[in-house]
Protein backbone atom coordinates (compact mmCIF):
# COMPACT_ATOMS: atom_id res chain seq x y z
CA UNK A 1 0.00 0.00 0.00
CA UNK A 2 1.20 3.43 -1.23
CA UNK A 3 0.72 6.15 1.50
CA UNK A 4 -0.20 9.79 0.01
CA UNK A 5 -2.34 12.62 0.14
CA UNK A 6 -3.73 15.04 -2.33
CA UNK A 7 -5.39 18.48 -2.68
CA UNK A 8 -6.10 20.48 -5.99
CA UNK A 9 -4.93 23.79 -6.81
CA UNK A 10 -7.88 26.96 -7.94
CA UNK A 11 -7.01 26.39 -11.46
CA UNK A 12 -7.80 22.80 -10.91
CA UNK A 13 -4.23 20.71 -11.38
CA UNK A 14 -4.55 17.92 -9.48
CA UNK A 15 -1.80 17.28 -7.00
CA UNK A 16 -0.94 13.77 -5.41
CA UNK A 17 1.99 13.96 -2.94
CA UNK A 18 3.98 10.75 -1.49
CA UNK A 19 6.79 10.90 0.93
CA UNK A 20 9.61 8.31 1.20
CA UNK A 21 12.40 9.29 3.62
CA UNK A 22 14.48 6.58 2.51
CA UNK A 23 15.85 8.20 -0.30
CA UNK A 24 17.64 11.61 -0.93
CA UNK A 25 15.80 11.88 -4.54
CA UNK A 26 12.63 13.29 -5.75
CA UNK A 27 10.52 12.45 -8.57
CA UNK A 28 8.29 14.99 -10.52
CA UNK A 29 5.66 13.76 -12.86
CA UNK A 30 3.57 15.92 -14.83
CA UNK A 31 0.25 13.79 -17.15
CA UNK A 32 -1.87 15.73 -19.36
CA UNK A 33 -5.08 13.86 -19.78
CA UNK A 34 -4.83 14.18 -23.86
CA UNK A 35 -3.52 11.31 -25.66
CA UNK A 36 -4.30 9.87 -29.60
CA UNK A 37 -7.90 9.36 -28.74
CA UNK A 38 -8.54 13.18 -28.46
CA UNK A 39 -7.48 13.96 -31.79
CA UNK A 40 -8.98 15.26 -35.11
CA UNK A 41 -9.00 12.06 -37.52
CA UNK A 42 -7.72 14.28 -40.12
CA UNK A 43 -4.74 15.76 -37.60
CA UNK A 44 -3.60 12.89 -35.89
CA UNK A 45 -0.50 12.35 -34.28
CA UNK A 46 -0.33 15.20 -32.51
CA UNK A 47 -0.27 14.39 -28.96
CA UNK A 48 2.91 12.52 -29.85
CA UNK A 49 4.21 15.43 -31.51
CA UNK A 50 3.78 17.98 -28.62
CA UNK A 51 5.96 15.15 -26.37
CA UNK A 52 8.57 16.05 -28.63
CA UNK A 53 7.79 19.60 -28.61
CA UNK A 54 7.81 20.18 -24.89
CA UNK A 55 11.74 19.68 -24.61
CA UNK A 56 12.24 22.56 -27.32
CA UNK A 57 12.30 25.02 -24.46
CA UNK A 58 10.15 27.42 -22.87
CA UNK A 59 10.13 31.25 -23.27
CA UNK A 60 12.25 31.34 -19.91
CA UNK A 61 13.96 28.13 -19.81
CA UNK A 62 15.68 28.01 -23.67
CA UNK A 63 17.58 24.75 -22.94
CA UNK A 64 15.18 22.37 -20.64
CA UNK A 65 17.80 19.41 -20.14
CA UNK A 66 20.94 21.74 -20.03
CA UNK A 67 19.29 23.22 -16.91
CA UNK A 68 18.13 19.96 -15.32
CA UNK A 69 21.07 18.17 -15.63
CA UNK A 70 22.94 20.79 -14.06
CA UNK A 71 20.71 20.39 -11.04
CA UNK A 72 21.72 16.37 -11.21
CA UNK A 73 18.71 15.83 -12.49
CA UNK A 74 17.56 13.32 -15.63
CA UNK A 75 14.18 13.38 -17.79
CA UNK A 76 12.05 11.54 -20.31
CA UNK A 77 8.20 11.53 -21.24
CA UNK A 78 5.94 9.03 -23.38
CA UNK A 79 3.14 9.46 -25.40
CA UNK A 80 -0.14 6.73 -25.59
CA UNK A 81 -3.49 6.66 -26.74
CA UNK A 82 -4.76 7.96 -23.48
CA UNK A 83 -1.94 10.02 -22.12
CA UNK A 84 0.97 12.19 -22.71
CA UNK A 85 2.95 11.78 -19.27
CA UNK A 86 6.65 13.76 -18.60
CA UNK A 87 8.79 12.22 -15.83
CA UNK A 88 11.99 13.63 -13.86
CA UNK A 89 13.91 12.92 -11.00
CA UNK A 90 16.47 14.84 -9.30
CA UNK A 91 17.87 15.45 -5.37
CA UNK A 92 15.00 16.42 -3.13
CA UNK A 93 17.04 19.30 -2.19
CA UNK A 94 17.15 20.68 -6.11
CA UNK A 95 13.05 19.63 -5.91
CA UNK A 96 11.74 23.71 -6.63
CA UNK A 97 14.04 23.23 -9.90
CA UNK A 98 11.92 20.61 -10.68
CA UNK A 99 8.46 23.02 -10.37
CA UNK A 100 10.71 25.73 -12.12
CA UNK A 101 10.94 23.84 -15.43
CA UNK A 102 7.80 22.20 -15.37
CA UNK A 103 5.48 25.44 -14.55
CA UNK A 104 7.33 27.03 -17.34
CA UNK A 105 6.28 25.02 -20.00
CA UNK A 106 2.74 24.58 -19.09
CA UNK A 107 2.36 28.51 -19.10
CA UNK A 108 4.49 29.32 -21.95
CA UNK A 109 6.09 26.89 -24.43
CA UNK A 110 8.07 28.73 -26.58
CA UNK A 111 6.65 28.05 -30.30
CA UNK A 112 9.77 28.09 -32.82
CA UNK A 113 9.06 27.52 -36.61
CA UNK A 114 12.87 26.02 -36.07
CA UNK A 115 11.61 23.84 -33.13
CA UNK A 116 8.54 22.68 -35.13
CA UNK A 117 10.82 21.78 -38.11
CA UNK A 118 13.06 19.90 -35.76
CA UNK A 119 10.63 17.61 -33.94
CA UNK A 120 8.72 17.19 -36.97
CA UNK A 121 11.41 15.49 -38.54
CA UNK A 122 12.36 13.57 -35.41
CA UNK A 123 8.97 11.70 -35.47
CA UNK A 124 8.99 11.18 -39.00
CA UNK A 125 12.40 9.46 -38.89
CA UNK A 126 11.08 7.72 -36.12
CA UNK A 127 7.73 6.80 -38.13
CA UNK A 128 10.23 5.47 -40.74
CA UNK A 129 12.33 3.26 -38.16
CA UNK A 130 9.62 1.93 -36.03
CA UNK A 131 6.86 0.96 -38.24
CA UNK A 132 8.34 1.14 -41.75
CA UNK A 133 11.83 -0.31 -41.70
CA UNK A 134 11.84 -2.82 -39.20
CA UNK A 135 10.34 -6.38 -39.59
CA UNK A 136 6.90 -6.80 -38.63
CA UNK A 137 6.61 -3.13 -37.42
CA UNK A 138 3.37 -1.98 -39.81
CA UNK A 139 1.57 -4.59 -38.13
CA UNK A 140 0.97 -2.06 -35.06
CA UNK A 141 -0.08 0.11 -37.17
CA UNK A 142 -2.61 -2.41 -39.40
CA UNK A 143 -3.87 -4.01 -35.98
CA UNK A 144 -5.88 -1.61 -34.80
CA UNK A 145 -7.57 -0.56 -38.09
CA UNK A 146 -8.63 -4.18 -37.96
CA UNK A 147 -9.82 -3.97 -34.45
CA UNK A 148 -11.76 -0.51 -34.31
CA UNK A 149 -13.84 0.95 -36.83
CA UNK A 150 -15.37 3.95 -34.99
CA UNK A 151 -12.92 4.29 -31.55
CA UNK A 152 -10.04 6.58 -32.03
CA UNK A 153 -7.61 3.83 -31.36
CA UNK A 154 -7.93 2.94 -35.33
CA UNK A 155 -4.82 4.29 -35.59
CA UNK A 156 -1.21 4.04 -33.45
CA UNK A 157 -0.24 7.32 -31.46
CA UNK A 158 2.12 8.37 -33.58
CA UNK A 159 -0.67 8.71 -36.52
CA UNK A 160 -2.64 8.07 -38.26
CA UNK A 161 -1.12 9.02 -41.77
CA UNK A 162 2.58 10.79 -41.19
CA UNK A 163 1.49 13.56 -43.54
CA UNK A 164 -0.84 14.81 -40.97
CA UNK A 165 2.65 15.65 -39.07
CA UNK A 166 4.67 16.40 -41.98
CA UNK A 167 2.39 19.17 -42.84
CA UNK A 168 1.18 20.14 -39.71
CA UNK A 169 1.30 23.96 -39.85
CA UNK A 170 2.29 26.64 -36.22
CA UNK A 171 -1.30 27.64 -35.90
CA UNK A 172 -2.31 23.72 -35.61
CA UNK A 173 0.66 23.21 -32.99
CA UNK A 174 -0.75 25.87 -31.09
CA UNK A 175 -3.59 25.53 -31.35
CA UNK A 176 -3.78 21.51 -29.69
CA UNK A 177 -1.29 23.02 -26.76
CA UNK A 178 -3.31 25.83 -25.95
CA UNK A 179 -6.55 23.09 -25.68
CA UNK A 180 -4.96 20.47 -23.73
CA UNK A 181 -2.35 21.97 -21.73
CA UNK A 182 -3.29 23.71 -19.11
CA UNK A 183 -3.28 23.14 -15.53
CA UNK A 184 -7.35 21.80 -14.81
CA UNK A 185 -6.00 19.01 -17.79
CA UNK A 186 -3.17 17.72 -15.38
CA UNK A 187 -2.39 15.57 -12.72
CA UNK A 188 1.18 16.36 -10.75
CA UNK A 189 2.40 13.33 -8.87
CA UNK A 190 5.11 14.47 -6.75
CA UNK A 191 7.30 11.57 -4.77
CA UNK A 192 10.71 10.78 -2.54
CA UNK A 193 11.93 12.85 -0.03
CA UNK A 194 9.34 15.21 0.30
CA UNK A 195 6.50 16.52 2.49
CA UNK A 196 3.09 17.75 1.68
CA UNK A 197 3.62 21.26 3.20
CA UNK A 198 6.86 22.12 1.09
CA UNK A 199 4.97 20.61 -2.09
CA UNK A 200 1.92 22.95 -1.26
CA UNK A 201 4.49 25.58 -0.92
CA UNK A 202 5.95 25.42 -4.21
CA UNK A 203 2.38 24.39 -6.19
CA UNK A 204 0.97 27.96 -4.93
CA UNK A 205 4.48 30.23 -5.94
CA UNK A 206 4.82 28.12 -9.23
CA UNK A 207 1.49 26.33 -10.68
CA UNK A 208 -0.96 28.08 -9.07
CA UNK A 209 -0.38 31.44 -11.00
CA UNK A 210 -1.26 29.93 -14.41
CA UNK A 211 -4.98 30.08 -15.70
CA UNK A 212 -7.21 27.65 -16.05
CA UNK A 213 -7.84 26.22 -19.31
CA UNK A 214 -10.81 25.70 -21.75
CA UNK A 215 -10.77 22.34 -21.92
CA UNK A 216 -13.53 20.74 -23.85
CA UNK A 217 -15.39 16.85 -22.48
CA UNK A 218 -14.05 13.71 -23.87
CA UNK A 219 -17.01 12.68 -26.24
CA UNK A 220 -15.78 9.65 -27.94
CA UNK A 221 -17.25 7.13 -30.10
CA UNK A 222 -18.33 3.85 -28.37
CA UNK A 223 -16.85 1.16 -30.94
CA UNK A 224 -20.03 -1.01 -31.65
CA UNK A 225 -19.53 -4.82 -31.09
CA UNK A 226 -17.73 -6.70 -33.62
CA UNK A 227 -20.20 -9.30 -35.00
CA UNK A 228 -18.11 -11.24 -36.98
CA UNK A 229 -14.18 -12.23 -37.43
CA UNK A 230 -11.55 -9.77 -39.51
CA UNK A 231 -8.78 -11.39 -41.12
CA UNK A 232 -5.75 -9.60 -42.88
CA UNK A 233 -2.96 -11.29 -44.87
CA UNK A 234 0.83 -8.96 -45.30
CA UNK A 235 3.36 -10.03 -46.93
CA UNK A 236 6.68 -8.59 -46.40
CA UNK A 237 10.38 -9.42 -45.91
CA UNK A 238 10.52 -10.74 -42.40
CA UNK A 239 12.76 -13.47 -40.95
CA UNK A 240 9.61 -15.73 -40.09
CA UNK A 241 6.01 -16.19 -40.54
CA UNK A 242 4.09 -14.59 -37.99
CA UNK A 243 0.61 -15.09 -36.76
CA UNK A 244 -1.42 -12.50 -34.84
CA UNK A 245 -4.79 -13.25 -33.18
CA UNK A 246 -6.77 -10.41 -31.60
CA UNK A 247 -9.64 -9.84 -28.82
CA UNK A 248 -11.70 -7.40 -27.58
CA UNK A 249 -11.38 -6.63 -23.71
CA UNK A 250 -12.29 -4.29 -20.87
CA UNK A 251 -10.35 -0.80 -20.06
CA UNK A 252 -8.01 -0.81 -17.86
CA UNK A 253 -10.19 -0.29 -14.63
CA UNK A 254 -12.35 -3.08 -15.64
CA UNK A 255 -12.14 -6.04 -12.61
CA UNK A 256 -11.58 -8.11 -15.94
CA UNK A 257 -8.53 -6.36 -16.83
CA UNK A 258 -6.98 -7.99 -14.32
CA UNK A 259 -8.39 -11.67 -15.31
CA UNK A 260 -6.71 -11.00 -18.92
CA UNK A 261 -3.61 -10.04 -17.51
CA UNK A 262 -3.41 -13.46 -15.59
CA UNK A 263 -4.84 -15.23 -18.86
CA UNK A 264 -2.00 -13.82 -20.23
CA UNK A 265 0.57 -15.38 -17.61
CA UNK A 266 -0.70 -18.59 -17.42
CA UNK A 267 -0.96 -19.20 -21.36
CA UNK A 268 2.75 -17.60 -22.26
CA UNK A 269 4.91 -16.30 -19.19
CA UNK A 270 7.66 -19.08 -18.95
CA UNK A 271 8.70 -22.18 -20.64
CA UNK A 272 6.12 -23.89 -18.30
CA UNK A 273 3.11 -22.17 -19.70
CA UNK A 274 0.39 -23.85 -21.20
CA UNK A 275 0.72 -22.22 -25.10
CA UNK A 276 4.86 -22.59 -24.85
CA UNK A 277 4.83 -26.57 -23.88
CA UNK A 278 2.34 -27.64 -26.22
CA UNK A 279 2.85 -25.31 -29.42
CA UNK A 280 6.47 -24.75 -29.33
CA UNK A 281 7.75 -27.82 -27.26
CA UNK A 282 5.59 -30.82 -28.34
CA UNK A 283 4.17 -29.51 -31.54
CA UNK A 284 6.95 -27.43 -32.53
CA UNK A 285 4.95 -25.27 -34.60
CA UNK A 286 6.65 -21.66 -33.35
CA UNK A 287 10.04 -20.60 -32.22
CA UNK A 288 8.08 -18.14 -30.05
CA UNK A 289 4.73 -17.37 -28.93
CA UNK A 290 3.20 -14.67 -26.64
CA UNK A 291 0.12 -13.39 -24.93
CA UNK A 292 -0.58 -9.77 -24.00
CA UNK A 293 -3.56 -6.75 -23.02
CA UNK A 294 -3.01 -3.50 -24.08
CA UNK A 295 -3.73 -1.37 -20.83
CA UNK A 296 -6.02 0.81 -22.45
CA UNK A 297 -8.44 3.54 -20.26
CA UNK A 298 -11.23 2.86 -22.66
CA UNK A 299 -12.23 -0.82 -23.94
CA UNK A 300 -8.54 -2.36 -25.54
CA UNK A 301 -7.38 -5.51 -26.73
CA UNK A 302 -5.75 -8.79 -26.21
CA UNK A 303 -3.25 -10.19 -28.07
CA UNK A 304 -1.56 -13.90 -28.71
CA UNK A 305 0.85 -13.86 -31.80
CA UNK A 306 3.65 -16.15 -32.41
CA UNK A 307 6.51 -16.69 -34.78
CA UNK A 308 6.21 -19.83 -37.00
CA UNK A 309 8.85 -22.56 -37.31
CA UNK A 310 9.82 -22.97 -41.46
CA UNK A 311 7.51 -25.87 -42.99
CA UNK A 312 4.33 -24.90 -40.68
CA UNK A 313 1.17 -23.71 -42.32
CA UNK A 314 -0.57 -19.91 -41.27
CA UNK A 315 -3.68 -22.39 -41.24
CA UNK A 316 -2.48 -25.15 -39.12
CA UNK A 317 -0.71 -22.16 -36.57
CA UNK A 318 -3.93 -20.68 -36.09
CA UNK A 319 -6.16 -23.42 -35.45
CA UNK A 320 -3.74 -25.01 -33.27
CA UNK A 321 -3.48 -21.82 -31.06
CA UNK A 322 -7.86 -21.94 -30.90
CA UNK A 323 -7.37 -25.25 -29.86
CA UNK A 324 -5.66 -24.06 -26.97
CA UNK A 325 -7.94 -21.22 -26.28
CA UNK A 326 -10.90 -23.25 -26.42
CA UNK A 327 -9.71 -25.99 -23.73
CA UNK A 328 -8.95 -22.63 -21.39
CA UNK A 329 -12.37 -21.36 -22.18
CA UNK A 330 -14.30 -25.09 -21.56
CA UNK A 331 -12.47 -25.91 -17.96
CA UNK A 332 -10.68 -24.34 -15.14
CA UNK A 333 -7.71 -23.35 -14.60
CA UNK A 334 -5.41 -25.37 -12.50
CA UNK A 335 -4.98 -23.93 -9.12
CA UNK A 336 -1.11 -24.50 -9.35
CA UNK A 337 -0.97 -22.21 -12.58
CA UNK A 338 -2.91 -19.60 -11.32
CA UNK A 339 -0.98 -19.37 -8.17
CA UNK A 340 2.12 -19.20 -10.05
CA UNK A 341 0.70 -16.62 -12.08
CA UNK A 342 -0.68 -14.36 -9.25
CA UNK A 343 2.68 -14.80 -7.02
CA UNK A 344 4.79 -13.40 -10.32
CA UNK A 345 1.64 -10.55 -10.17
CA UNK A 346 2.45 -9.92 -6.78
CA UNK A 347 5.44 -10.01 -6.91
CA UNK A 348 6.26 -7.02 -9.85
CA UNK A 349 3.41 -4.59 -8.27
CA UNK A 350 6.18 -5.26 -5.19
CA UNK A 351 9.14 -4.42 -7.11
CA UNK A 352 7.42 -1.57 -9.01
CA UNK A 353 6.96 0.39 -5.30
CA UNK A 354 10.48 0.27 -4.67
CA UNK A 355 10.99 3.10 -7.38
CA UNK A 356 9.88 6.75 -6.31
CA UNK A 357 9.48 7.44 -10.41
CA UNK A 358 6.96 3.99 -10.58
CA UNK A 359 5.26 5.14 -7.80
CA UNK A 360 4.42 8.35 -9.90
CA UNK A 361 3.36 7.26 -12.84
CA UNK A 362 1.41 4.70 -11.15
CA UNK A 363 -0.20 7.72 -8.71
CA UNK A 364 -0.76 9.86 -11.48
CA UNK A 365 -2.25 7.30 -13.80
CA UNK A 366 -4.28 5.93 -11.14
Amino acid sequence: MIDFERFTLENGLKVIVHRDTSTPMACVNVLYDVGARDEDSERTGFAHLFEHLMFGGSVNIPDFDNVLQQAGGENNAFTTNDITNYYLTLPAVNLEVAFWLESDRMLSLAFSEKSLEVQRNVVIEEYKQSYLNQPYGDIWIEIPKLAYKVHPYLWPTIGKNIDHIKYAVMDDVKAFFKKFYCPNNAILCVTGNVTVEQVKELCEKWFAPIPMGNTPKRNLPIEPPQTESRKLELKRDVPANAIYKVYHMGKRIDKSFYTMELLADVLTDGNASRLYVELVKNQKLFSEINAFTFESLDPGIFIVTGKLLDGVALEQADIAIQKELEKITAAEVQKDELEKAKNKTESQHIFAEISILNKAMNLAIF
